[in-house]
């Protein structure tokens, strides 16, 4: 019986070879799309989780009072071992990391890295497994260093370097030699090793601290990551009072006032983190890659009901001769079943091919399908026989209850027989369409916004190099100096500066400031900069009053210092020009200051938040640097580059040059956006596919189903423009109801969504007006190019029909 079934179900779909294909490519691309999701979505929900006891790991994080004190992501140095050594019985284990970025140099290799300098305890305690080495000890010398095996491969030509030597440049201590004691595997996707923006490939113990000024003893420090590692048993919330009570009874006053340290698994913190954009992500494409497949299932069952009243003469037919009820049940759904399994093995293949094209649109890598988990063989299975029932659960319990006479006339109860829950259907997927659409015209009006709008310095032209050799000391800045004004001096370079930090949303270094006579207590919490005199000429930041430290005049002056506005108001002055030449403190520092300037508001973080206060010193009062910055000259860009490249060489034979421009830079900090983009507009593009594919199917089976009617109407004058105007009607009012619906829904979300930002584009009425009149253009093209042909067509054909 089954074997019958297959066979009259696939004469059936060749016999309707149009709508079978409609029905099969909307199927199959609706399931694609979502399967390309749902793997891209389980990989994010698996980070972390396979690190040795995930679901017992936490890191500790800092919630301060006051704004612009530490990164949330780190806490004071000996917090962490505290916890292991006072309350034992909560905490099992622990892994702390200052980070640290240096020039590591094999033979004429050389290359700038990020490095975590950290307790011995990183192997075993996350589990990472070495190629070569002892995972217990590869940590505990006091210049022992341990890479990845791409990054050997990168250095020695080779991964297996065990007891090789490797350069390593130290802003305290110049050159030192560490001895490579571990290899490691491939790391998985966590949220240790790729905590900060660029991923770590290199460790070492905390015998490099000395080396590069790090303190892990200092309860005055903020600065240092660290995790914990949970006793079986014990829940997270148990470590808010032994925390509390740390802080309370050993940092000092001003950090026990603004400090809450709390602990977040590791298995939730990568979604939530940045603010949760990374679990916003998921929800949003989750939610669009359901619509998609909402959209396509709904096509897939209108076109199944409007092709099944046409066999209402074979259903009378099999009941004369005997054909019971139920096996017409059996028959239609095995037919519906069919062309769902064929759409969900047509997925396959589409998922296949389009797998590398969605891992640049979402960024990430996207797993293939045979290293999927065996269940989504059976959510996929699931699909298929959710689907199949759906499409074929109308023509199976409505049309097989037909009496006998009334199916072999031909003849439905009613002309418009289930034609208004297939416009309701067509209405749903118009809704679905149009939020879509709207959604991603205004994603990318805001990414738009991030690049387009005014930053308060300038991004364009602009060099950066990060791979400056380190010695951080006053010979060392002045030799940096002298480098800068050699560069300066080349053609095509308008202008250079020195400085610590630059506006890529990394400023992490935090005080307090308040005016000279006044109480500390009131001291304003600012963000800090050091940069050298050239540094606002070199970004086009504009004063507002003063100058930026002694720049076109005078010499170094160790008390100067410079404001942004924000600072400047925050400290109670009415005006920048107040501010200049007022003595201020830094708290803790005995030092006073003297405004030399007020610059404008610049965004030196990202747009989430807005500009805070800043105080800005020179690189040689704080002797740090980390950044060339050189503005480039019109001209021929490639041939400045080059001459920086040959002046690099020159000056720094032993450091890389590792370059990036501004806006590149920029891009990085939108980098979660720009993939939502992305992805918004996939979505939109397919949402629209599958919306013309639906309307030519149902416009097709409705003109099959009305060339009687329009023969009948052209007899009694209609025109051909009347004609094409009466379905037009039909598909305009599921136009207007669908914009209805979909625009307060779209513009509720939407204007959530912008609220995470200090600085958004607004919602008008254009992006709305937009995408109803782009939709509606579509809609009567594909409509008038279906009904075109029986509109031309001869009346007496048309009469003819049977």
């Amino acid at each position: 019986m089954i074997q019958n079934y297959l066979k009259i179900a696939w004469r059936n779909l060749l016999r309707r070879k149009f709508y079978s294909l409609l029905n099969i490519l909307g199927l199959a691309v609706g399931l694609t799309f979502t399967l390309l999701i749902g793997s891209y979505s389980w990989g994010e929900f698996q980070v972390n989780r396979s690190l040795r006891n995930a679901s017992r790991q936490c890191l500790v994080q800092s919630q301060w009072k006051a704004d612009n004190r530490s990164m949330n992501i780190t806490t004071l140095a000996p917090i962490g071992p505290a916890l292991k050594e006072k309350y034992p019985s909560l905490v099992a284990n622990v892994y702390r990391f200052h980070g640290v970025s240096a020039t590591l140099s094999r033979g004429s290799n050389h290359f700038r890295e990020s490095i975590q300098i950290g307790d011995s305890t990183l192997l075993t305690m996350f589990g990472f497994d070495l190629l070569h080495g002892n995972p217990r000890t590869a940590l505990t010398g006091p210049n022992a260093i341990v890479i990845t095996a791409a990054k050997a491969l990168k250095l020695f030509g080779t991964d297996d370097v065990l007891n090789q030597t490797l350069t390593v440049e130290t802003p305290q201590s110049g050159n030192q030699t560490f001895l490579v004691t571990g290899v490691l595997k491939p790391l998985p996707p966590n949220s240790v090793s790729q905590l900060l923006p660029e991923d770590n490939e290199v460790f070492m113990g905390t015998g490099a601290l000395p080396y590069f000024g790090g303190d892990l003893r200092s309860w005055q420090n903020p600065y240092i990551v660290t995790y914990v590692e949970l006793q079986p048993g014990v829940r997270p919330q148990q470590l808010e009072q032994p925390l509390a009570y740390l802080i309370a009874t050993n940092a000092p006053a001003e950090i026990r006032q603004n400090l809450t340290a709390y602990v977040t698994p590791l298995t939730d913190y990568y979604l939530q983190s940045n603010n949760g954009l990374v679990r916003k992500m998921l929800v949003t494409l989750t939610a669009v890659g359901l619509f998609v497949l909402l959209m396509a299932v709904i096509n897939f069952v209108n076109i199944a009901m409007g092709s099944s009243a046409s066999r209402l003469r074979e259903i009378g037919v099999r009941k004369v001769l005997g054909g019971l009820r139920r096996q017409l049940i059996s028959q239609f759904l095995t037919e519906a079943l069919v062309l769902t399994t064929l759409a969900a093995v047509l997925s396959v293949g589409l998922y296949v091919l389009f797998r590398p094209v969605f891992q640049d649109v979402v960024g990430k890598s996207i797993m293939s399908l045979i290293n999927l988990p065996w269940r989504y063989g059976w959510l996929l299975l699931l699909g298929i026989l959710v689907i199949g029932g759906l499409a074929g659960g109308y023509p199976a319990l409505h049309l097989s209850a037909y009496p006998s006479v009334d199916s072999l006339k031909g003849k439905a109860r009613s002309v418009k027989e289930g034609v208004y829950f297939r416009r309701l259907l067509v209405t749903v997927q118009f809704t679905m369409a149009v939020f879509v659409f709207v959604g991603a015209l205004v994603v990318s009006r805001q990414i738009t916004y991030f690049f387009d709008t005014d930053l308060g310095f300038e991004k364009e032209a602009v060099l950066t190099v990060s791979s400056l050799p380190r010695n951080w000391s006053v010979a060392g800045v002045a030799r940096m100096e002298a480098a800068r004004d050699q560069f300066a001096r080349l053609p095509g370079i308008s202008s250079a500066s020195l400085s610590f930090e630059i506006p890529n949303g990394n400023v992490g270094n935090n005080g307090n400031l308040y005016p000279a006579g006044r109480d500390s207590t009131q001291a304003v919490p600012v963000s800090m900069m050091a940069t050298d005199e050239y540094f606002a000429q070199t970004y086009q930041i504009a004063l507002q009053g003063g100058r930026y430290f002694h720049y076109g005049q005078g010499g170094y002056d160790s008390t100067s210092i410079v404001l942004n506005e924000a600072a400047a108001r925050a400290l109670g002055y009415q005006t920048p020009e107040a501010a200049v030449g007022q003595q201020i403190r830094l708290k803790g520092v005995s030092q006073p200051f003297q405004v030399r300037g007020v610059v404008s508001d610049f965004l030196f973080g990202t747009m989430h938040n807005a500009v805070r206060p800043l105080a800005i010193f020179h690189v040689q009062n704080r002797p740090i640097y980390r950044f060339f910055s050189f503005k480039l000259a019109p001209g021929n860009t490639r041939q400045t580059i080059a001459g920086i490249e040959r002046k690099w060489r020159e000056l720094f034979p032993e450091a890389p040059f590792d370059y990036a421009f501004m806006d590149q830079t920029l891009q990085k900090l939108y980098q979660t956006e720009l993939q939502l983009e992305k992805a918004a507009y996939t979505a939109t593009g397919l949402a629209l596919l599958i919306v013309v594919l639906g309307v030519i199917g149902l416009v097709s089976l409705s003109v099959a189903r009305r060339i009687k009617e329009i023969g009948i109407r052209k007899v009694l004058g209609a025109s051909v423009p009347g004609i094409l105007l009466l379905f037009l009607k039909e598909y305009a009012w599921v136009m207007l109801i669908a914009n209805a619906v979909a625009w307060p829904l779209a513009y509720w979300v939407l204007t959530g969504w912008l609220s995470d930002y200090a600085y958004h584009t607004p919602i008008n009425g254009l992006p709305f007006v937009q995408v109803a009149l782009l939709l509606a253009c579509l809609t009567s093209i594909v409509v008038s190019l279906q009904v075109l042909k029986a509109a031309l067509m001869n009346p007496v054909k048309s009469l003819q029909v049977e």
